[in-house]
């Protein structure tokens, strides 16, 4: 990266990071995914109970694969032959997980958490229940304000996760939010975490390099 474009960059991650911390979020920064994982082990002990959201940022950062290293009893959402009700259970056991993994859709540098969910499992778990929750997020998701998050997710974050995700929505084929009513709508409940009452239950990981949608 360019040493100017990089200099603004910092600039912006400094502030994004000293807001999470006035929000009473506690913030890390990560360069890579290898220093994701060094944090990561200082938050968890062995013998954890650990869940996630629905996330490709961890998956690209290698932590799926860390949480089901046997280390922890991790509640595995993606377990093969899972039926839907098994998932469901899954859901409401990650509310007493010792800690849950995500990342957020947006990550303003006002200090803030916005996130947009389809059947709100991660979004529940975000606000209430799990005794902690880490967020991994890479800069791709820093944006100025709750304005450009709400832009961030209708255009960028919801049309990619629905293609990912095989929805028949109007905005794979657009590329942007058409505020569909489609069955397949996975835009149905909105959060901004502007400030965590528990200080330090969320912790917010910044990763030096672009990860998920």
């Amino acid at each position: 990266m360019d040493n100017n474009l990089k200099n603004i960059l910092d600039k912006r991650i400094k502030r994004t990071m000293e807001n999470l911390e006035k929000n009473n979020m506690e913030a890390y920064f990560a360069e890579d995914p290898a220093k994701v994982k060094e944090i990561v082990e200082g938050l968890v002990r062995e013998g954890d109970t650990v869940a996630v959201g629905g996330s490709m940022t961890l998956f690209e950062t290698g932590i799926i694969d860390y949480l089901k290293s046997g280390r922890f009893n991790y509640l595995d959402r993606y377990e093969a032959g899972l039926t839907p009700e098994g998932i469901k259970e899954v859901f409401r056991k990650s509310f007493y997980a010792d800690a849950y993994f995500t990342s957020s859709n947006a990550v303003t540098e006002d200090g803030e958490l916005y996130n947009v969910d389809g059947t709100c499992n991660r979004i529940a778990a975000m606000l209430y229940g799990p005794d902690k929750v880490i967020v991994i997020a890479g800069i791709n998701k820093i944006v100025p304000d709750a304005d450009a998050a709400i832009e961030r997710v209708r255009n960028v974050a919801a049309p990619a996760n629905a293609v990912r995700l095989n929805r028949k929505t109007p905005c794979v084929s657009t590329g942007y939010c058409m505020d569909c009513s489609s069955h397949d709508r996975i835009c149905n409940s909105y959060a901004l975490i502007g400030r965590q009452g528990a200080k330090g239950r969320i912790k917010v990981i910044i990763v030096g390099c672009d990860f998920g949608y």
